[in-house]
């Protein structure tokens, strides 16, 4: 007898969650435990963090997904913890060694001045286990199948890095940087560079950008909030507002809403200058979705959320 699959009930839930993701877990598993906590139909994050790290994972439940791809290219700071002398085969405590070599004494002073050389744009090779994908494939795949891979450096903003305190033979760095960094890479190219070679044995994102000052949730947290109630687990959640505060509102009165939200076009006579991106408000600055702005004051529609629309 075939066994049928149990499976969650599942609602619209909308609103953004800023999960403190635990050590073990991917990205994708700790996605999954917070949809079904919340019985969401739709749930996406933004950015993954590999298993061995931990830190802010924003979660965007039901219409937030729909911004999820905004979130990709901010700004994020991590806190990291790199053994020196050994370097392996994933940058990391999970993988391979592939070589060590002597630690010598590093004066600060001397490890500030190698930080230096890696803030700004600076090139950087990602690791070949990654989920950046070369030929529509992950490059981890191909990683494990022992396929040679050549990867070309690209450039990468770094916006500051700061050394922390630490014990002889390992490095403690906060680093903020953009988008498309691998902290993995950087530990690994300050290892060379200092001589000795690096690998990340901790890692933690701290914040990512808009959200630098919104508290994070536990699994655990959040599983105690399910058990209190819905109204105590949804109040977790923030609006997709939180997740717009960067890009310029124009404000829609009760007519242009209407007209939006039925398919229309519209045209702003009073604009005469273009805007890549913009959110559509109502009069009570709720969001509607996004759009941009032609410089004759013609909106083009990207997407609208759901309460927006009017069949």
């Amino acid at each position: 007898m075939k066994k049928t699959q149990f499976r969650f009930p599942r609602r619209p839930v909308d609103g953004l969650l800023l999960l403190d993701k635990p050590l073990g877990l991917s990205s994708n598993q700790a996605l999954q435990k917070v949809r079904n906590l919340f019985k969401a139909e739709k749930a996406g994050h933004t950015g993954a963090l590999d298993p061995l790290a931990t830190g802010v994972l924003p979660i965007c439940l039901g219409e937030a997904t729909k911004v999820a791809g905004l979130l990709l290219g901010n700004d994020k700071s991590y806190t990291v913890e790199a053994k020196l002398g050994i370097t392996t085969d994933t940058d990391d405590a999970e993988g391979i060694a592939l070589r060590e070599r002597t630690v010598e004494s590093y004066p600060p002073e001397l490890v500030q001045t190698v930080l230096q050389e890696f803030i700004g744009e600076i090139l950087q090779v990602p690791p070949i286990y990654s989920a950046l994908k070369q030929g529509g494939e992950p490059l981890y795949l191909k990683a494990r199948r022992g396929e040679a891979i050549e990867i070309p450096a690209r450039p990468v903003q770094i916006h500051a890095i700061d050394l922390l305190p630490s014990e002889s033979g390992y490095l403690c760095l906060q680093v903020e940087c953009g988008s498309g960094t691998y902290i993995r890479s950087l530990v690994r190219d300050i290892g060379e560079r200092l001589g000795c070679g690096a690998h990340v044995i901790g890692l933690r994102r701290l914040w990512v950008e808009p959200f630098q000052a919104l508290p994070l949730h536990t699994l655990e947290h959040l599983q105690a909030l399910a058990e209190q109630g819905d109204e105590a687990l949804l109040g977790a959640l923030h609006p997709i507002a939180d997740a717009l505060v960067r890009i310029p509102k124009c404000v829609l009165n009760a007519e242009q809403a209407r007209r939006i939200g039925m398919g229309q076009k519209i045209r702003l006579p009073e604009v005469n200058e273009a805007c890549e991106l913009i959110q559509l408000c109502d009069e009570q600055l709720q969001p509607l979705g996004l759009a941009n702005l032609e410089a004759d004051g013609q909106l083009k529609v990207q997407r609208l959320f759901r309460w927006a629309a009017i069949n």
